[in-house]
């Protein structure tokens, strides 16, 4: 790691600061130009510890930059992950508090909810397939604490912040109609994702890593080093296929499924 821990705790309180007060801080990468993918890791670790100890509890975990053209957009070769939390999750249809986040977006994903304890190294995609309980469409909304665009040196943001930023992760939907991990071939699963009725973005699972277990997969082996599995009832995202779509106040979000149903929310 090239920073120090005092640079990490105050890093994570600086960006649970900044999701307190819907303001955002500057880039983490230009602020220590040395930061390592490590040190983001241990950032976003520091933040969620923060939230622990306010209440918060650990429901499962998410997987980002799963498809190759955001891989290349940010130079690096594997997705990365963050930490779902209790208050993260939205009911299927309900409302979003857009008072409660800075600059929404949202994702089409899939969601898989354990069955037993999936624990790397050495893990694959059939392990996954046999730990998990269901598979369930899933809306993401994201959020940035951290801003996207420097206003001085018009510098994006980099892979540092956006791990630190707990993978830009805010909240998750859960809907539609849950499916056996085998009762169907995931790759081939779609959705119609429409903002007020009108279609924004298509997209199908395999775009996630050719499978969207792999993805799993890949996030259970990544933790297995620091002592962490992927544990009985967690909920993990495996990743969008579409773009984000950007929302505001007053917007509906609805994802079509097809045969496995649809979620939706509404930003209000």
């Amino acid at each position: 790691m090239a920073l120090k821990k005092d640079d990490i705790r105050l890093a994570a309180e600086r960006l649970h600061q900044a999701e307190k007060t819907r303001r955002q801080i500057r880039q983490l990468s230009l602020e220590h130009p040395e930061i390592t993918i490590e040190d983001a890791y241990g950032i976003q670790q520091a933040w969620i510890e923060i939230k622990l100890a306010e209440g918060r509890v650990v429901k499962g975990h998410k997987i980002g930059l799963t498809s190759k053209a955001m891989q290349s957009a940010l130079g690096i070769d594997e997705p990365d992950s963050g930490v779902l939390l209790d208050d993260m999750f939205f009911t299927d249809g309900g409302l979003v508090p857009t008072g409660r986040f800075i600059a929404t977006r949202v994702e089409a994903e899939l969601a898989f909810v354990m069955k037993q304890q999936l624990r790397g190294p050495g893990c694959t995609m059939f392990d996954v397939l046999n730990a998990t309980d269901f598979v369930v469409p899933a809306l993401e909304i994201l959020d940035t604490r951290i801003e996207r665009v420097d206003p001085a040196t018009k510098s994006t943001r980099k892979i540092f912040d956006t791990i630190a930023d707990n993978a830009a992760n805010a909240g998750i939907v859960l809907g539609g109609r849950p499916l056996r991990p085998l009762d169907a071939d995931l790759r081939w699963i779609g959705a119609l994702c429409y903002r007020n009725g009108q279609l924004e973005e298509t997209g199908l699972a395999a775009g996630v890593l050719n499978h969207p277990a792999t993805s799993v997969a890949w996030l259970a082996n990544k933790i297995a080093p620091h002592g962490l599995a992927l544990e009985p009832g967690q909920v993990v995202l495996a990743g969008s296929f579409i773009r984000p779509i950007e929302t505001r106040k007053g917007d509906t979000i609805q994802a079509d499924y097809g045969q496995y149903g649809s979620v939706s929310c509404y930003f209000a």
